[in-house]
């Protein structure tokens, strides 16, 4: 970027920025942080190449998900952003279980208290789902479920992979 002050990455690089340097749009002068971690996990050349190969109006979009990519990966070296998807979905579907179960004690209450509401069950069922309202206390301890080792814990509580 020729004028007044050289790109992130080549002031990281420490060389003369060129006006048709390919970093320059993508990593300002103001932000080093992004350039350095794109560097450190993907390096130089790579993204070089990566930029040259995407046409001009998707670059920004790629640089965005390699910066990313980066930060997930530097949080988590192994699993990157795809721990925290599976950490992501995991949660999903524990708070999928709860609402389940949630929904059946309300249902059991309203049963309880209005044993003959018109829902669409034949008394055998009724009498199970009347009998097993009682269970639901010690239900819920069965749906935290411990986090796999091979996804991080809580992504989430950390700062902006976006950074």
């Amino acid at each position: 970027m020729a004028g007044s002050s050289p790109c992130a990455s080549c002031k990281l690089l420490r060389r003369r920025c060129a006006k048709d340097c390919i970093f320059a749009p993508y990593f300002p002068s103001d932000d080093p942080r992004k350039f350095a971690i794109v560097h450190k996990i993907f390096g130089a050349s790579n993204v070089s190449k990566m930029l040259q190969e995407i046409p001009v109006h998707q670059r920004a979009d790629a640089v965005g998900s390699l910066v990313y990519e980066a930060n997930a990966r530097m949080r988590d070296p192994v699993y990157g952003s795809v721990g925290a998807i599976s950490y992501l979905q995991n949660q999903v579907s524990q708070l999928q279980m709860e609402l389940a179960v949630a929904q059946a004690e309300i249902l059991c209450i309203q049963m309880q208290q209005e044993p003959n509401l018109p829902i669409q069950l034949d008394q055998d069922e009724k009498s199970l789902l009347l009998a097993s309202c009682n269970n639901f206390n010690g239900i819920p301890q069965y749906f935290n479920f411990a986090s796999s080792s091979n996804v991080i814990q809580d992504p989430l509580k950390r700062e902006s992979l976006w950074t």
